[in-house]
């Protein structure tokens, strides 16, 4: 019959000390990769955390589900932008006053009372059908009206209509200066202005207005054209 309980009396073996294994010596050229490496990572940007993704945000730091189609294969989106939501207010409050309009004024002023009520509905019809137009054409333009700050260029998208589009772009090291502005009770509110860049770029000039946090984004930019020129002294690091 097999054994069912097996002694363990039998003696342990010790293990063997081994000499430790001696380092290999890092060469020159591995010591500066990996400090500059280190650099790279340690000049990773810190001003804001990562945002969850929300595709109605006006700053976006960091998105991880934004892409556009000119974007190069290693090129990484830091920020995108938009007016700020509370520039929509206005286009806001005039398109519910004509959602309201034909239920507050037809009652008490009949002024197609002179047609036939099939015609009324018609005439009551289109109007509500311009009114989702007038909707559909201020969203649209908030929507896609876009600026993009990558970790190689600033991009600049203008949306005016859905058959045609405007797209700029300036590398970051073509980046001569940036400047912000934030006046008014609203803006200093709600923290938003307008943010401009000066660039050695075919577009001299590109215009970040009504963006949210202006002066982080220019912060932002600062980092990256500090970071461009440590490049250009160290050796580009992907």
């Amino acid at each position: 019959m097999p054994d069912i309980y097996v002694s363990q009396d039998i003696k342990k073996k010790k293990p063997k000390k081994t000499a430790p294994k001696k380092a290999k010596p890092v060469s020159k050229i591995e010591e500066t990769q990996t400090t500059v490496d280190s650099k790279k990572k340690g000049k990773s940007h810190q001003v804001l955390p990562g945002n969850n993704y929300n595709p109605l945000s006006s700053f976006y730091y960091h998105p991880d589900r934004v892409s556009f189609e000119i974007q190069d294969g290693e090129e990484k989106v830091i920020l995108l932008l938009r007016r700020h939501i509370v520039t929509n207010v206005p286009w806001i409050i005039g398109a519910v006053l004509m959602i309201i309009a034909p239920i507050v004024i037809l009652p008490f002023i009949p002024i197609l009372s002179f047609l036939p009520s099939n015609y009324q509905i018609v005439v009551v019809l289109g109007w509500y059908l311009v009114t989702t137009a007038f909707i559909l054409e201020n969203f649209l333009s908030w929507f896609f009206n876009v600026n993009l700050i990558t970790d190689e260029r600033i991009i600049d998208i203008d949306f005016h209509n859905l058959i045609y589009k405007e797209v700029s772009d300036a590398k970051i090291d073509k980046i001569q200066d940036t400047t912000y502005n934030m006046g008014g009770v609203a803006r200093t509110m709600f923290n938003y202005g307008d943010v401009f860049i000066q660039t050695a770029a075919e577009v001299p000039t590109f215009e970040y207005l009504a963006v949210p946090q202006p002066d982080k984004v220019v912060k932002i930019l600062n980092d990256l054209m500090q970071q461009e020129e440590q490049e250009k002294i160290e050796g580009r690091v992907r």
